[in-house]
């Protein structure tokens, strides 16, 4: 079938052979006739697969009669992201262009003048992020009682964003009698009550089952530790000769933290996530798309709905919390037939996330390996290590007690003195069992002298034969006190009754 045999006009079909596509795609085979007809769909395709043509065609062809009036568009499609609105928007300008269809962008990050000049001219089409266009509805710049039809694209990724209140408002404004088409990667309970809530007897179509990975796209997952992870990363670039790629991560402030490091290692790579300026955001996808920079550092704002051509590769440098995200991730490449490569960077801390990702796509993922990353693991691990010297010691009912005092407070009965280490001089005559009164605490390797000795020292004896606890005037045969700097603390040196005595 071609797109000829879907009942768009001349104009229509002339902007598509230009943009060079002949074929449609599945979803946009069933639901172009159907929303030429006038009726409610409820759309289930995974990402990818071109969704966006299917309902941008045919609002091309109705709504090329007519005309908007000031602040009151005729339709509005609403984008849970900034750069899948933007996305829409080039899609009108390209699908569009032989008609008289006029349009408006409003996202967040734009100047509100500037929005609020194109929507007083009038506009056929209105493509908003909810929290903006609620913005300038309460400002009363836009009034939309004169919607015919209402597009909700992506409405699992609004759920997940909790977009889904402000879009529920916006519905209340709309005039019931409309033509509502609601597109979501997957049906979940509460994506079928919207549906329930927002449309009127629906077609519901769905061309692939829900929440399944592009054929076309080969996975594998490469095992890996938290501290190798950014190594593994720089050798898997390396070894795949990545030349485009998407790097996913979890969190906003590890897409900062990655980027640097990547670029720190001569790798052209930039940035993008929530927190950026929309001007910024814009001209990194851009440079992206233009082949300007070979690797960008994203989180899961770009997981939705982007269409970059000939993307070699993504990378998920976290597993993502959610399973679903991880389809929309790889859905990035691979797409209109191509072959795509995605590689997810797993450690073992993450093993039930990659587990919840098997089950939900109902295989396994191949594992890989990197040999040149288990070769460099001893050493990596070695420098890593905290020397022995400077471990702690167990803890007692809260309190530090090194190893010999141990068996001491634990009760044991072994003298104090067997504790310590043989003299390397001539031994001092220990005292009197009598006058020997246990010490909760001795130094660990103490010198010659036993410490119940040194403790029952007169203070002047103590002073005159140069005591080791001074911090100046130390034996040499002493050695440091883990932990203790270079003196023991008098308090601890203080002696304790054990067992009640």
């Amino acid at each position: 079938m071609n797109f000829s045999d879907l009942g768009l006009s001349d104009d229509v079909l002339r902007a598509v052979t230009d943009a060079g596509y002949v074929t449609p795609t599945p979803i946009q085979e069933q639901a172009i006739p159907i929303v030429l007809q006038g009726r409610d769909v409820l759309g289930c395709a995974q990402t990818g697969t071109g969704k966006t043509a299917a309902f941008t065609l045919p609002m091309c062809d109705i709504l090329s009669t007519g005309r908007a009036r000031a602040r009151m568009p005729r339709s509005l499609i609403l984008e849970p992201t900034r750069e899948l609105a933007t996305q829409v928007a080039e899609s009108f300008e390209v699908y569009g262009k032989y008609s008289k269809l006029s349009k408006a962008l409003i996202i967040g990050g734009v100047s509100f003048d500037e929005q609020e000049k194109l929507i007083d001219r009038g506009v056929g089409v209105l493509i908003a992020t909810p929290g903006r266009l609620l913005d300038h509805v309460e400002r009363g710049k836009v009034l939309l009682s004169d919607i015919k039809i209402l597009v909700i694209d992506e409405a699992d990724r609004m759920l997940d964003m909790g977009f889904i209140p402000d879009v529920e408002r916006i519905v209340s404004l709309i005039p019931r009698m409309r033509q509502t088409l609601l597109f979501s990667a997957t049906i979940m309970p509460e994506i079928r009550r919207l549906a329930d809530a927002f449309l009127i007897n629906p077609k519901e179509i769905s061309v692939s089952p829900p929440a399944s990975p592009a054929e076309t796209v080969k996975q594998s997952v490469l095992w890996t530790d938290t501290r190798n992870k950014r190594e593994a990363l720089r050798l898997l670039i390396e070894r795949e000769a990545v030349k485009s790629a998407l790097i996913f991560c979890n969190r906003k402030r590890d897409v900062d933290i990655l980027n640097r490091a990547l670029r720190k290692h001569g790798l052209d790579a930039a940035a993008l996530h929530g927190d950026m300026a929309q001007e910024v955001r814009t001209e990194t996808l851009e440079r992206f798309k233009r082949g300007e920079v070979r690797l960008l550092v994203c989180s899961d704002v770009a997981a939705r709905g982007l269409d970059i051509q000939f993307l070699s590769h993504v990378i998920n440098f976290d597993v993502p919390h959610h399973a679903e995200d991880y389809v929309h991730r790889i859905g990035r490449t691979g797409r209109a037939g191509r072959d795509g490569r995605s590689i997810t960077l797993a450690t073992p801390e993450e093993s039930k996330a990659l587990a919840a990702i098997e089950r939900l796509i109902k295989h396994a993922i191949p594992r890989e390996s990197l040999p040149e990353l288990a070769e460099a693991a001893p050493s990596a691990v070695e420098e890593h290590r905290r020397p022995e010297r400077h471990r702690r010691p167990p803890r007692t009912r809260g309190r530090q007690v090194p190893a010999p005092a141990l068996d001491l407070v634990a009760g044991s009965a072994a003298p104090l003195a067997e504790l310590a280490p043989a003299p390397a001089a001539e031994p001092t005559p220990s005292l009197p069992a009598a006058e020997v009164r246990p010490a909760a605490v001795v130094r660990h390797e103490s010198t010659a002298r036993p410490a119940a000795a040194v403790r029952h020292e007169p203070r002047r004896e103590r002073d005159h034969g140069r005591a080791p606890h001074h911090r100046h005037e130390r034996d040499e045969t002493d050695e440091r006190v883990v932990g203790m700097g270079d003196h023991v603390p008098a308090f601890l040196m203080r002696s304790m009754r054990l067992g009640g005595r």
